[in-house]
C-alpha cells in the first residue's frame, strides 16, 4: 500500500494550494508513519520535506512548522476558566484557554498578554502566556521558550493570586519551568502531572483541572507500555466530560491525542468527526481528526482533515 501512496502523492498535490498541498502530503506522510510504526502517535517529521518540496528555501526567520498566523478566528468552542482578574476580562479569559486548548500557542499567548496589559494585577494572564510556552505533547521548548516561560510564571506568583485554586495552577505549572537548565525535561514534566494531579483532587468540580491533568497524563505517558494505562486513564477522565461539554475544544482535542494508537482508535471517532465542527478556523482543530481518521483507514477524511 505504501508503495502505491508514494506514487499518487504527487498527483493529487496538483490539485489546490500551497496550503492544501501541505495538508495532503502530510496525511500521506501520517499513513506513512502508521505502516513503518503503528504504536506511535504521529509524529511531525515530515514539514522539512514539505519545507523542501513545497515552500521554498528556508530563511532565518522561518517558523516552526507548527506556526500559524493570526486572523479572525470566529468560534473556537466553549471554555470556562472562573479567573479572579477584572470581571469584564472573564470572556477574554475563556477564549484564550479554548484557544490554548486547541494548541494555537503563538494566538493564546497574545490574547493573555493583552489581559496582562489591560489588568496588571491578573496572575492568571502570566500562568496562561506561561502554558502558551510549553507545548506538552510537540518538542520540549528550547531554552529561550523556557526562561520566558519561568519569567512568566515567576511574575504570575509574585502577584499573588486571588484564590487557592489559582495558586495551585501557579504551583503546578512552576514545577515544569523551575531549575529548567539543570534538570532533564521528563522530570519536571511527571512534577507538573504530580501537581495537576493534586489539584484535580483538590478542586474535584473544576472541569478545566480535569482537562488539563488529562493532558499532562498525555504528556508523560511511556510508549513502551502496550496496555495504554495512562491513556485510558486520561480517557476516563475526559470522556464523561465529552458528554456534558461535547463544544469544549481541550475534551475533545485531548480524547483524539489520548486514543491516538491502532487499538484504541475507533474510540477517538465520534471526536475526530466532531472536533472541526467546534473550533473550525483553527488550524490544529482541521489537522488533528486526521490523526484518527488515517489509524481508520477512512483516507477520504484524512485528506479532507
Amino acid at each position: 500500500m505504501a508503495p502505491a501512496i508514494a506514487i499518487n502523492c504527487p498527483a493529487l498535490l496538483t490539485r489546490g494550494t500551497r496550503l492544501e498541498n501541505v495538508r495532503l502530503l502530510e496525511d500521506f506522510l501520517s499513513i506513512h508513519d502508521t505502516f513503518a510504526d503503528p504504536e506511535k502517535p504521529m509524529r511531525p517529521w515530515w514539514p522539512v520535506l514539505v519545507s523542501l518540496i513545497l515552500l521554498g528555501p528556508l530563511t532565518a526567520h522561518a517558523q516552526s512548522e507548527h506556526a500559524h498566523p493570526a486572523g479572525d478566528l470566529g468560534r473556537v468552542g466553549t471554555a470556562h476558566f472562573p479567573v479572579s482578574c477584572a470581571p469584564e476580562l472573564q470572556g477574554d479569559f475563556d477564549r484564550a484557554v479554548a484557544i490554548l486548548h486547541s494548541f494555537f500557542y503563538e494566538e493564546s499567548e497574545r490574547q493573555f498578554a493583552s489581559i496582562a496589559a489591560r489588568d496588571p494585577r491578573c496572575a492568571m494572564a502570566w500562568w496562561g502566556i506561561a502554558m502558551s510556552l510549553w507545548h506538552p505533547l510537540w518538542e520540549p521548548p528550547d531554552s529561550s521558550s523556557l526562561a520566558r516561560g519561568w519569567a512568566a510564571i515567576q511574575r504570575a506568583d509574585s502577584l499573588g493570586a486571588g484564590t487557592g485554586r489559582e495558586r495551585a495552577y501557579i504551583a503546578a505549572l512552576a514545577s515544569f519551568y523551575r531549575d529548567w537548565d539543570r534538570v532533564d525535561f521528563r522530570t519536571r514534566a511527571l512534577a507538573y502531572e504530580h501537581g495537576m494531579q493534586q489539584l484535580y483532587a483538590e478542586f474535584p468540580a473544576d472541569t478545566e483541572a480535569a482537562i488539563f491533568y488529562a493532558l499532562a497524563l498525555n504528556a508523560t505517558l511511556q510508549y513502551s507500555d502496550k496496555t495504554y494505562a495512562q491513556q485510558r486513564r486520561a480517557g476516563a477522565i475526559l470522556e464523561p466530560l465529552y458528554a456534558r461539554r461535547p463544544d469544549h475544544p481541550g475534551v475533545a482535542h485531548y480524547l483524539i491525542h489520548s486514543y491516538d494508537f491502532p487499538t484504541l482508535a475507533p474510540r477517538a471517532l465520534p471526536m475526530a468527526q466532531h472536533y472541526a465542527d467546534i473550533a473550525p478556523r483553527v488550524p490544529h482543530a482541521l489537522h488533528m481528526p486526521s490523526h484518527t481518521f488515517t489509524r481508520l483507514g477512512m483516507w477520504d477524511g484524512s485528506i479532507r482533515s
